[in-house]
């Protein structure tokens, strides 16, 4: 009996998939010790859930990862794909391979692209840890048109900025973490044309000095063909990363930006919590709605350091976190819903918060810079700003390092008459 079962348990094995027997490739530029010559190479001859492990080096590749891998760097300061005239860097592309999941990237750096560094597309459960992501959309026509030639069509509305340096395009349950994004016309973008991009997280990136665009962007854009209305992004966490000194060529960009540009776009549910914000050509934080018929609501911005940022077009003077829905055309406030803004520290602005909305918001627990304006109300709609410090013991009230209330409906007491981060 024993014999038997150990013939059966050896057949069952025989035919258990290759994820269990998962192998380890390697590159090497010589293609010696039994090594292939590029990552391409490497790539084919993989099957799924392989690891790849590449030496130092410099690699001029235009990387396409079809299948789930490990493509792992030996140092990010060392091993460099470089895709000088090259569409980018890496592309996960599930939009060509449907369901395309479990790929990770670790240990490079990524520079030169046309478009993007890294570019996702309708992927899972993908991770992109610890690469350095710097010089990329070399396509983009800074002299002032800010188009992008050449760039996908399913990339509906990227002309400003070439994608930026990393872009999630439905994306799901994914995590971007500890990635140095440089330099590139902006940082880390989340969009939709394809499909919903949703429950990823973007955590512990220092993205800095990306000078055309925001440093973290959730952006709902037009929908790509077959597609014909907005997907969403939402319920995305952008957690402890330092986004700095981005968006400051004619104040293109936030330190986190969400949008709804258009009709039909929707952007909600998202959390940005515990970022250091300083330095950007925009507000910190930046929510803005210019159309009717879309959906920005219920995102939380929740201690997060801030300070040293740039006006907003609705502000006129540098501003920590704007919120706005506003029409193009007549001085109109749209909804933004299900805001809350709760624990931020911010300092070194003419503005702390501004607000124009139609719907209610909640500002609570925030540490105001002292001596400016605390809470800016452009619309009409009540402002729930109880509970914050206003850089003094007595209040909006009290006059000299106290910051002050600009706009009617702000309902400011009670007030705490200490710094709430001490």
């Amino acid at each position: 009996m024993f014999l038997r079962t150990s013939v059966l348990f050896m057949t069952i094995l025989a035919g258990v998939p290759a994820l269990s027997r998962a192998a380890t490739l390697c590159v090497n530029p010589t293609g010696a010790s039994g090594c292939v010559n590029s990552i391409a190479a490497a790539l084919l001859l993989a099957a799924p859930n392989d690891t790849i492990q590449v030496p130092p080096g410099t690699y001029k590749e235009n990387i396409v990862v079809t299948k789930p891998v490990v493509l792992m760097g030996a140092n990010p300061l060392t091993t460099i794909i470089d895709s000088t005239g090259r569409a980018n860097g890496i592309y996960i592309d599930g939009l060509d391979n449907p369901k395309l999941a479990n790929v990770t990237v670790s240990g490079f750096s990524i520079k030169n692209a046309n478009f993007e560094g890294v570019l996702i597309t309708n992927a899972s459960s993908v991770s992109i840890l610890n690469n350095r992501v710097t010089g990329n959309n070399k396509s983009l026509d800074t002299s002032g048109s800010g188009s992008c030639p050449g760039q996908p069509a399913f990339e509906t509305s990227e002309s400003e900025d070439c994608g930026e340096g990393i872009h999630l395009i439905a994306v799901d349950h994914s995590t971007i973490a500890n990635n140095y994004v440089e330099n590139n016309a902006g940082g880390i973008l989340l969009s939709d044309e394809t499909g919903p991009t949703w429950e990823n997280l973007i955590t512990g990136n220092t993205v800095i000095d990306n000078p055309f665009d925001c440093g973290i962007t959730l952006a709902s854009h037009p929908p790509a063909a077959p597609l014909t209305a907005s997907a969403g992004v939402y319920q995305n966490t952008i957690s402890g990363n330092i986004a700095s000194y981005n968006g400051v060529i004619n104040g293109g960009g936030a330190g986190v930006g969400i949008f709804t540009p258009s009709p039909g776009t929707k952007n909600y549910g998202n959390v940005v919590i515990g970022n250091t914000l300083v330095g950007n050509g925009l507000p910190g934080v930046t929510l803005h709605s210019h159309a009717p018929n879309q959906q920005l609501s219920d995102n939380v911005i929740i201690g997060n350091h801030i300070s040293n940022n740039g006006p907003d077009d609705s502000t006129s003077a540098p501003t920590g976190i704007a919120i706005i829905g506003l029409l193009a055309g007549p001085n109109t406030s749209l909804p933004i819903p299900g805001t809350i803004i709760y624990g931020n520290v911010i300092t070194g602005e003419a503005i702390d918060i501004a607000i124009q909305s139609s719907t209610p918001e909640q500002v609570e627990m925030n540490d105001l810079g002292g001596g400016v304006i605390g809470i800016q109300n452009l619309g009409t709609a009540p402002i729930n700003a109880t509970l914050n410090f206003w850089g003094c013991s007595e209040g909006p009230a009290g006059g000299g390092n106290c910051a002050t209330i600009s706009g009617p409906a702000v309902l400011a007491t009670p007030f705490t008459p200490r710094r709430i981060q001490e």
